[in-house]
């Protein structure tokens, strides 16, 4: 498989050109082409995942120099797992995007998206930390032009917002990999498992400092609190099915903080100890405690959903926190559930937006006149976000829960009042949206009773639901893949060695 690694990278960068430069007139052609790109990114993720899970790491050397000079993707568990499920999520919400008409609304939605999905695969893989800043330039320069699409004053604004944030992120994130190359003399993640393991305590201010700079970056990108504020502005802003799956992009930060502080700085590394676990945990708790305030207190359903977006960050940095395999189970578990449950409900809201006129949960507005189906959608994806039964919600959190179980009664009393804040936050906004009686001379009444959504908008959303759906009937050979995956991840001799000595065969 060792060639394949690089197709996730260059597929949609390949895609993405001939897009600008072949077919920017012609909306069928990109179209085409674009689920075409998604369809076959989803193959060689399916075909690259079912190859991490039977045999060791592989790296695949562009140039086929030597660490730590080469840029290298590394294909482990881990990377295979994330690369599938934005590839899944991409393809899922690409079609929303055809059935809704949304990249009609804009110039080169389909280039951009695909230039995205390069830089998310290629965050994933790589095996170098300046190349994890490289990929994540990539993804965050097509995420601003996705972020606008469309256009409109609030939209600018919030991507304004969305673009400094993200600016701040990157100016860090060098400051962070200028330090650690000036101790360490490398970026590669398995040179510099060694490198940090073998510092002295007294020796190890300076890569102290850089560790700090790095989980702050990563919590940027994952919505931490204090570092939360772009995300509900953000995604309330944006259109639908961007913000669908800008679901995937927090997880990056997720990732980030997976892949670097289990192999680089683990807590039993001397020279940094448990320091990132103890900054880690109490931000995770505020988060989820934020997000699921902000799911109680929205005034619009796009910015409920952008709240739920934080809570569920919470909730698993929480298990990310602790690492141990066991949290870190339940951590994946999580990631995976949170992702599809949070982008299926960006999308419902979406519908409810186009079908009602408005996202206000205020009582001046109408609820939605085609009440069945996307009443019904709303429902699952709610059951999803609050993890309730019988969707993998109700899993993911007994996961969590089980994860935690010992290490403070804080925690769990967290975990279980904000998951009721946010089953209260939900219930409100459909009662508002579908139950709530109004005056049909009420303005709005009109967009409220206009036209059934499309077809292959309603076709999206349910792939997406039967995925969850999958994720909770087939839980437990899902859980021991995942299992599986965590163990890797802390006992990484297999991915130093394939990161440090592979080659292009």
């Amino acid at each position: 498989m060792t060639h394949w690694i690089a197709v996730p990278v260059l597929l949609p960068a390949v895609l993405a050109g001939l897009i600008v430069l072949a077919m920017r007139g012609d909306i069928v052609l990109q179209r085409v082409f674009s689920l075409f790109g998604n369809a076959a990114l989803l193959a060689v993720a399916l075909a690259l995942f079912a190859a991490a899970g039977s045999g060791p790491p592989e790296a695949y050397r562009l140039g086929n120099w030597p660490a730590p000079y080469g840029i290298v993707l590394v294909l482990d568990r881990l990377a295979a797992l994330m690369v599938l499920l934005t590839a899944a999520l991409a393809l899922a919400v690409n079609l929303y995007a055809v059935g809704s008409g949304w990249d009609r609304r804009g110039q080169h939605f389909h280039a951009l998206w695909q230039f995205q999905m390069m830089g998310l695969a290629g965050a994933f893989l790589t095996g170098d930390a300046f190349n994890l800043f490289v990929f994540f330039e990539v993804l965050l320069i097509a995420s601003y032009g996705l972020m606008i699409h469309g256009g409109g004053r609030d939209r600018l604004a919030a991507g304004v917002q969305y673009v400094a944030y993200n600016l701040v992120g990157s100016t860090l994130f060098l400051f962070a990999l200028a330090t650690i190359y000036g101790v360490t003399g490398t970026l590669n993640f398995a040179d510099l498992a060694g490198k940090v393991a073998a510092l002295p305590p007294g020796e190890a201010g300076l890569i102290r400092v850089a560790g700090v700079l790095l989980l702050l970056v990563f919590a940027i990108k994952g919505a931490l609190v204090p570092l939360q504020f772009w995300l509900p502005a953000t995604y309330a802003n944006a259109p639908g099915p961007v913000a669908a799956l800008f679901a995937v992009m927090t997880k990056v930060g997720a990732y980030a903080i997976l892949r670097t502080y289990t192999l680089v700085f683990p807590p039993a590394t001397p020279a940094t100890g448990a320091l990132f676990a103890d900054l880690l945990l109490p931000a995770a708790l505020v988060t989820l405690l934020v997000g699921a305030l902000g799911v109680l207190g929205a005034a619009s359903l796009m910015r409920l959903v952008a709240f739920a977006a934080v809570a569920s960050m919470g909730t698993l940095f929480i298990a990310i926190a602790l690492f141990t395999p066991a949290a870190t189970t339940a951590a994946l578990y999580y990631l995976v559930h949170s992702t599809l449950a949070v982008a299926v409900l960006f999308l419902v809201a979406d519908l409810v937006v186009a079908g009602r006129g408005s996202g206000d949960l205020g009582a001046a507005r109408p609820p939605v006149r085609s009440e069945g189906l996307i009443a019904a959608l709303y429902l699952a994806g709610a059951i999803a976000v609050a993890g309730l039964p019988p969707l993998s919600g109700f899993l993911a959190k007994l996961l969590v829960l089980d994860a935690v179980r010992g290490i403070a009664a804080t925690v769990w009393t967290v975990i279980l009042v904000t998951s009721l804040l946010t089953i209260v936050g939900l219930a409100v906004a459909g009662s508002t949206l579908f139950w709530k009686s109004h005056d049909p001379g009420t303005p709005g009444a009109a967009a409220a009773d206009g036209a059934a959504p499309a077809p292959l908008a309603l076709v999206a959303v349910a792939l997406l639901l039967a995925l969850l759906a999958g994720l909770t009937v087939f839980a437990g050979p899902v859980t021991a893949e995942l299992r599986a995956t965590a163990g890797s991840l802390y006992d990484p001799a297999a991915y130093i060695a394939a990161n440090t000595l592979g080659r292009v065969e």
